[in-house]
């Protein structure tokens, strides 16, 4: 991306004196959207600062992490920021038109080196995070936007999460979470998110798809989804194939499908894995697929496209979506990273936020 010809950024420590409010009541507008850092080291702060300067972010939003740090990658990167150090989250609803507000979580060491795993950038990334579910909790926020972290960083740090949607579930105090990946043309939900190929396969219980199922009813309802139509993956080849190719379709998922339906949810399936998410493109049969693992539900929405897709964390009492993508040490610092994909989940909190 050719660099800007406009300033670089600044950090803004003071404001001109503002003019008195009119009088009377004025009509309560949104609270910020909170956009957490991501890994330092990664493409993180870089699609944090781009998607800032672009004028389709849904405003207000406040970035939480280091000022400093961020300005001057503003500059680097030319991009026309004005940055400002909030220390206080009470000064959020006083931010000027034309600031970007940086609530101050972590400081990022100076000498830390891009596309490295680094247990210190796994440490501030956790900060930024910690801060801002306190925000979301204590209804400061509308949402929370994520930037991606790197799950060795994590791990250097000493903190016992494999990502995002664990450490978001354990601070605030919830156990029934699930990733939902969505884009323009397709909606999954996965039963399991970070364990092994053999730890998924032991998750596929009937209770736990059917809870899978339940959290995804009750979140398409939310986003304005009159009667979600759900499929339901089988684990195996062919689903099974009437238990020629694993019992899981007969002992777990087709109970749980039985369950859901006797509850009133529109969930059909186990349909074969191979197929199912091109009948579900589009929306045209279904609105959303039940995965039972990991990469058989991101693959399918990553492949559509990077900078398309959404993560949304369903099951928690705030909202939460991020990038579906990773820190893409490779690139870091290059100046070239995508930050639509970034863009995309801001669209999706606030509207998320709107609905609640």
């Amino acid at each position: 991306m050719p660099a800007m010809s406009e300033p670089p950024s600044t950090v803004s420590h003071a404001r001109e004196p503002r003019e008195a409010a009119p009088p009377g009541p004025a009509a309560p507008g949104p609270k910020p959207l909170a956009i957490t850092m991501g890994d330092a080291a990664g493409i993180g702060p870089e699609i944090v600062l781009r998607a800032l300067a672009d004028p389709e972010l849904p405003a207000p939003a406040v970035v939480i992490g280091d000022a400093s740090w961020r300005a001057a990658l503003a500059a680097r990167l030319c991009l026309p920021l004005a940055i400002r150090p909030i220390a206080d989250p009470q000064e959020l609803p006083a931010i000027d038109a034309g600031e970007v507000p940086v609530l101050e979580a972590c400081r990022v060491p100076p000498d830390l080196r891009l596309g490295r795993i680094d247990a210190r950038a796994g440490r501030a990334a956790a900060d930024c995070i910690e801060l801002a579910i306190a925000l979301a909790l204590e209804r400061r926020i509308d949402a929370i936007v994520t930037a991606p972290i790197h799950k060795e960083a994590l791990a250097a740090a000493g903190l016992p999460f494999p990502g995002h949607t664990e450490m978001l579930a354990a601070l605030a105090g919830v156990d029934q979470v699930r990733m939902m990946l969505v884009n323009d043309e397709l909606r999954t939900i996965l039963v399991s998110i970070h364990v092994s190929l053999a730890d998924a396969i032991r998750a596929v219980t009937r209770e736990r798809v059917l809870e899978t199922i339940r959290i995804a009813d009750a979140a398409l309802r939310r986003a304005g989804v009159a009667r979600p139509r759900i499929a339901v993956a089988g684990l195996n080849p062919h689903a099974g194939e009437g238990g020629m190719f694993g019992r899981e379709e007969i002992d777990a998922i087709a109970p749980a499908v039985a369950d859901a339906r006797g509850q009133g949810i529109d969930a059909t399936g186990p349909w074969p894995g191979d197929t199912v998410f091109m009948r579900a493109r589009g929306f045209s049969e279904f609105d959303l697929v039940v995965a039972q693992y990991h990469d058989q539900g991101l693959i399918p929405i990553k492949y559509l496209g990077l900078e398309r897709g959404v993560n949304v964390t369903v099951g928690l009492p705030f909202v939460r979506t991020s990038v579906d993508h990773g820190t893409a040490f490779d690139i870091a610092g290059k100046g070239i990273a995508e930050h639509r994909s970034l863009l995309a989940a801001c669209r999706a909190a606030r509207q998320l936020a709107g609905n609640r």
